[in-house]
């Protein structure tokens, strides 16, 4: 057994789904708000471990995303945990610029069911278009 495979084994302890991720919810760290979901393959979290920041698997682009590459709001880890079945990963974050989600809001659960209808609860704190218009690569 080589050193990197030694280093990789807490990876095998995952139960992967049959697409090879795993959910993986950012929490922050300091006021213990949910911020997201998303999926990580097995090079995400690691990367995401190697780094320090949190780096998703995109469904959608078929790609690693590193969040804030293009909005510039980075997730910084602290600590990564993982559920009794091993089927869910927290990342307990400092999300660096406040703003989580894509809508522009802190978090992504920005919506709360009241007599049956879903409200928006949170504010846009800045406007998506600003977010996005200039990606940050960082």
């Amino acid at each position: 057994m080589t050193d990197s495979t030694a280093a990789n084994d807490w990876l095998d302890s995952i139960n992967w789904d049959a697409d090879g991720l795993v959910p993986a919810i950012a929490q922050d760290v300091h006021t213990q708000r949910i911020l997201m979901m998303a999926w990580m393959n097995r090079e995400a979290l690691q990367l995401t471990v190697q780094e320090g920041r949190g780096i998703y698997w995109s469904r959608s682009r078929q790609r690693l995303w590193r969040k804030g590459e293009e909005s510039g709001n980075v997730q910084q880890l602290h600590e990564l945990r993982l559920d009794c079945d091993a089927d869910v990963v927290i990342l307990q974050v400092e999300q660096i610029g406040g703003i989580a989600c894509h809508t522009g809001r802190q978090s992504c659960f920005y919506r709360v069911l009241k007599d049956g209808q879903w409200q928006t609860v949170d504010a846009v704190i800045k406007d998506p278009k600003e977010l996005y218009e200039h990606p940050k690569h960082v």
